[in-house]
């Protein structure tokens, strides 16, 4: 393809990063993306003139609405695209609303977890090639995007996200998917570790939505607070879909990695944080900050429920380099890159960096990069995606209509590695 065509500054390429928790989407060569929204979708029946028809709320606002027997989901299972129907409406309101980007106007970029499969490869290609007519379009991998936006094109990208955590060692740009590792443990697992905490030890918690007044009372003392009624008839889903925004609120406020393995006796010592929950409980959270993210790194530690890691964040970086060919495995401890919303805890990358330091060889040099922002490290995929399309040099790898229509849809393997 000609960079005149998709690199000059008439035409910009769209890049959209699909993640379990959020979507971020806009333009390719600008700073950060135009949207960042839930990648939960609320489905629900429109009964009118006795005809029912399924309707669709997408969007941070849209999804709060309290709606008759609307249930929250998500369009993705493990990183790849499950439910096509939810995803096309979920790409129709990107185009037409948030973004109002005609889709045969620009090149699209679209991420990918390095574990996705030649099937959804090809019929993610084929669905915006058949229904939105794009000119051109590239499939890249989150992990690749991650290094380049950290401008290591070979490292090992340790990415904790919404669903999972996993060690991605990249190679000139280019994944080594078979030294892949992964733990399904991240911000998800916190925010479920830190519901299971607070029930057992009998804090209500209640979604912000579902308070009407309150009135404030001394540390610890139960909340007085008037509980707001409501005449549409709600979906667990959609409860439960409240009270995790107020644990993810809860895990990004008070919880924090020790900073070696989990004693109790040291964490004693820590300060405590004060939260007030939405119905005007308050309390000091001391041990508790230390002792819920523990498994993240040692997982025989901590709150035992739910899914539980096989292996914490050092030994799954340790793990993928030794799957790397032994010349490359210097590089990878060199550039140890970490990016995802969950990687935000306080004191992740400073574990992870005294939990490497033990185990790396004496030979190796350690060095753990991450960006000084919490946007920069949630927006890392994206923002490579949005510096690989503004590239000349980039605009040849593009798969464009034309190649597409003499190929078929399996180009999409050769071309995008």
């Amino acid at each position: 393809m000609s960079g005149a065509v998709y690199g000059g500054d008439e035409v910009g390429a769209l890049v959209f990063d699909i993640g379990h928790n959020s979507t971020r989407a806009g333009f390719g060569g600008e700073d950060s993306p135009k949207l960042d929204i839930p990648s939960t979708v609320g489905v629900w029946l429109d009964s009118h003139d006795e005809i029912s028809q399924k309707r669709y709320n997408i969007g941070i606002t849209s999804i709060n609405v309290r709606r008759s027997e609307m249930e929250l989901t998500t369009f993705l299972k493990d990183g790849m695209v499950e439910n096509w129907e939810i995803f096309e409406n979920f790409l129709d309101y990107i185009y037409s609303n948030a973004l109002r980007a005609i889709p045969n106007d620009h090149p699209l970029l679209i991420t990918e977890p390095p574990w996705v499969t030649a099937p959804k490869r090809e019929q993610l290609t084929e669905l915006m090639f058949e229904k939105y007519n794009v000119p051109a379009l590239y499939l890249a991998k989150n992990a690749s995007l991650a290094a380049f936006a950290n401008g290591r094109p070979t490292c090992l990208v340790v990415d904790s996200g919404a669903t999972h955590t996993s060690a991605v060692p990249v190679h000139d740009g280019f994944v080594l998917t078979q030294a892949v590792v992964k733990s399904p443990a991240g911000g998800d697992y916190l925010s479920t570790q830190c519901r299971n905490y607070l029930t057992e030890k009998g804090i209500e918690i209640v979604p912000p939505c579902m308070v009407a007044s309150k009135e404030v009372t001394k540390a610890e003392e139960a909340p007085n607070f008037k509980r707001r009624l409501f005449h549409a008839k709600l979906t667990d889903s959609w409860h439960n879909y409240m009270i995790k925004q107020v644990m993810q609120d809860f895990q990004a406020s008070v919880l924090q990695v020790s900073d070696n393995l989990y004693d109790e006796e040291v964490v004693k010592t820590m300060p405590a944080i004060h939260y007030e929950f939405p119905n005007g409980f308050h309390k000091d959270f001391g041990v508790e900050r230390f002792k819920i993210p523990e498994p993240l790194f040692n997982p025989i530690a901590g709150i035992k429920s739910g899914i539980q890691p096989t292996l914490g964040v050092g030994p799954l970086v340790t793990t993928s380099v030794g799957m790397c060919d032994i010349d490359i495995r210097p590089a990878m401890y060199g550039s140890v890159v970490v990016t995802g919303g969950n990687s935000n805890l306080q004191g992740f990358t400073e574990r992870l960096n005294r939990d490497l330091a033990a185990k790396t060889p004496p030979s190796m040099r350690l060095k753990i990069i991450s960006a000084p922002g919490a946007t920069e490290r949630k927006f890392g995929a994206w923002s490579g995606g949005s510096i690989l399309t503004s590239l000349g040099s980039f605009q040849q790898l593009w798969v464009s209509k034309q190649e597409y229509d003499d190929g078929g849809k399996a180009i999409v393997q050769s071309k995008c590695l």
